[in-house]
């Protein structure tokens, strides 16, 4: 059973999200009863993109989080370094541009994008600030970077009770769907030990992003980080 652990390894998580890509989208739905679809809004809302602009969305997976843009008719550029997710997210949408790619190390020219967008991958990577620099490099000047990621809950009884979920009942109900639930022990596990919300705040300034900020959804269980590239 495919199991990545917290030194994220590239070939070891690629591998894991390679097993799972089947059923991925249907899992984050059960998982998140429904809530990774207003997730998905409020991030197209966030990044706020205008017609004639190019987005990067990163972390792409099987396309769910690009098709909101290009149903729009701006360009979007779907990238993930799960071969699996993209084949599965080629065949749902062929006219998606689905490309290969490392977030430490993303195969794009300078300036190239108006807006770069993860959601539920900067995690995953093994160098979270050399993946946010990445994104400044491949953003234009005056561009602006959106980050969906799970964070912590900001109310105390609530902040316990998910802990309790993430390790006891998650891992047990995305097995049951994609069987192959020793993937989502990896989850839970990333989740946890992931910075809360002025953690990563302060990881994107450091990297060089402007005007950070952070919007909280469900009651902190996903936060929104917002920021722009130095003009």
């Amino acid at each position: 059973m495919p199991r990545a652990s917290l030194d994220k390894d590239p070939d070891a998580v690629a591998s894991m999200f390679d097993s799972i890509a089947g059923r991925y989208d249907l899992t984050n739905d059960v998982l998140s009863v429904g809530q990774d679809r207003r997730w998905r809004k409020a991030t197209v809302r966030a990044v706020d993109a205008q017609p004639g602009e190019r987005v990067l969305d990163l972390a792409a997976g099987t396309g769910t989080s690009s098709e909101p843009y290009a149903n729009q008719g701006i360009q979007v550029v779907p990238c993930d370094f799960s071969v699996g997710m993209l084949q599965v997210g080629k065949k749902r949408s062929p006219d998606l541009s689905f490309v290969a790619g490392d977030a430490t190390a993303l195969p794009f020219a300078d300036a190239s994008f108006d807006a770069v967008t993860i959601s539920f991958g900067l995690r995953n990577v093994t160098d979270t600030e050399g993946a946010l620099r990445e994104m400044l490099r491949v953003v234009r000047p005056g561009g602006r970077v959106v980050v969906c990621e799970f964070s912590t809950p900001t109310w105390p009884p609530f902040r316990k009770a998910y802990s309790e979920y993430l390790v006891k009942a998650l891992p047990k109900v995305a097995g049951a769907i994609t069987r192959e639930g020793g993937s989502y022990d990896y989850l839970a596990e990333s989740i946890e030990a992931w910075p809360d919300q002025v953690g990563l705040a302060k990881l994107m300034l450091r990297a060089g992003w402007e005007k950070v900020a952070y919007l909280n959804l469900t009651g902190g269980v996903v936060a929104l980080h917002r920021g722009t590239r130095p003009a």
